[in-house]
């Protein structure tokens, strides 16, 4: 069988653990036997990142930016734990904020929706798609440990020497503190990606903070969505049929588990994180999330919402069988594989792309699955699968 051919190669960004195993298992047995696969490699695994100082990672970023798509496999974010366990010269930050920070895009996550894996919310019918913006805030915070009694403050220095001051809190005894910030044209950008998004995909866009609260913070994120929404946006939103609206993040979580879904929530950086993991295990499994950064100069990461599934690395060092679920890893090739064929004009790699997921999700509603999935389906007597297995069951079906 001739291989389908690709014109422009794909940044791939390799990763930790046991979704590095099933990275390579994903290539040998669904892609390299298809398609003439042109990549860009990068070795984000903890080590090569501990090698190179963390510049692989920036590498890898700046290579988005020349080819503009890539797929990520999961990557370790270390802790404590991490740089005894990796003999690590220091507490390397998470790839995906680096990432984040270089393309200065937004993570749309949305649930992969399976018959028969039925979601926890039972008027959910339609997938919700969180848009987490992807800079700053906490994720780029500075923190400080109080020793004792004394003042904090906030301090602006102007260029021309000026100072203003904001007090944070006089402490009478030892505390924490932590200084954030955003930056508005990467609000304007987190703003436009959400609505350029929400076109594309004919979904209503919600957004949400605690202005109420922050009322300079959150504040000016509400401010910047709305100059922009009735500046570029609101005949557009009412062409496509579909509707922003803006609401307190209490507001908005009440209203979410009450919907049917079918819209895109957008949310600050740290709402993103928590709330998209709520979502996809809501709707089932955290291994049944895609995940892609959209940056407003058109660059796109691809890469599965979950982690690098620690506990089953440690099972298959010591020889034990795993069943891990790689359905988001492989629909974080498929994604990239698509959006790359978009791009190229190669419509052969686009349906190669659709044909995939479908192999994929037929392969779930026929009963064949990882034993994660087996312990919530509503299919009666499932087929648990290997991790293997699992990715073979595919591969014969496609």
């Amino acid at each position: 069988m001739e291989k389908i051919k690709m014109t422009t190669p794909l940044v791939e960004m390799d990763g930790d653990e046991m979704t590095r195993i099933l990275w390579k298992m994903i290539k040998d047995e669904l892609l390299l036997p298809y398609i003439d696969l042109k990549t860009e490699y990068y070795d984000l695994g903890l080590e090569h990142r501990n090698e190179t100082n963390d510049q692989v990672t920036v590498d890898s970023a700046m290579a988005t930016k020349k080819y503009k798509v890539a797929v990520k496999c999961a990557t370790i974010t270390p802790n404590a734990a991490r740089m005894d366990e990796y003999n690590l010269k220091e507490m390397w930050k998470s790839p995906n904020g680096t990432i984040r920070a270089i393309l200065d895009g937004t993570v749309f996550r949305a649930p992969i929706v399976v018959k028969g894996i039925e979601p926890c919310v039972k008027n959910w019918k339609k997938p919700i798609t969180i848009a987490r913006h992807a800079y700053g805030d906490v994720y780029k915070g500075s923190e400080m440990k109080i020793p004792g009694a004394g003042k904090v403050e906030l301090v602006y220095t102007a260029e021309d020497g000026t100072q203003t001051k904001e007090l944070v809190h006089n402490f009478d005894g030892p505390g924490i503190v932590q200084g954030m910030h955003n930056l508005n044209k990467s609000i304007e950008s987190f703003a436009r990606s959400c609505f350029s998004y929400a076109l594309d995909t004919k979904q209503d866009l919600w957004f949400a903070t605690k202005d109420t609260i922050s009322k300079k913070y959150d504040h000016t994120f509400k401010d910047i969505f709305q100059e922009i929404y009735d500046a570029e946006y609101d005949e557009k939103f009412k062409e496509a049929g579909i509707e922003y609206f803006y609401t307190l993040i209490d507001d908005a979580v009440a209203r979410v588990m009450k919907s049917e879904g079918g819209y895109i929530w957008a949310c600050k950086n740290y709402d993103g994180d928590v709330m998209s993991d709520m979502v996809s295990s809501a709707f089932g499994s955290l291994a049944m999330m895609t995940s892609v950064l959209v940056s407003p100069e058109g660059y796109y990461e691809y890469e599965a919402a979950h982690g690098t599934v620690q506990r089953h690395y440690y099972k298959h060092l010591k020889g034990e069988e795993t069943s891990t679920n790689s359905v988001a890893t492989i629909f974080a090739w498929t994604g990239a594989l698509r959006k790359r064929g978009e791009l190229d004009g190669n419509k052969e790699l686009m349906e190669f792309a659709d044909r995939l997921e479908k192999a994929t999700i037929d392969t779930i509603e026929a009963g064949e699955m990882t034993k994660d999935l087996a312990l919530i389906t509503t299919i009666e007597n499932p087929t648990v699968l290997n991790s293997e297995g699992f990715i073979k069951a595919i591969a014969k079906r496609l």
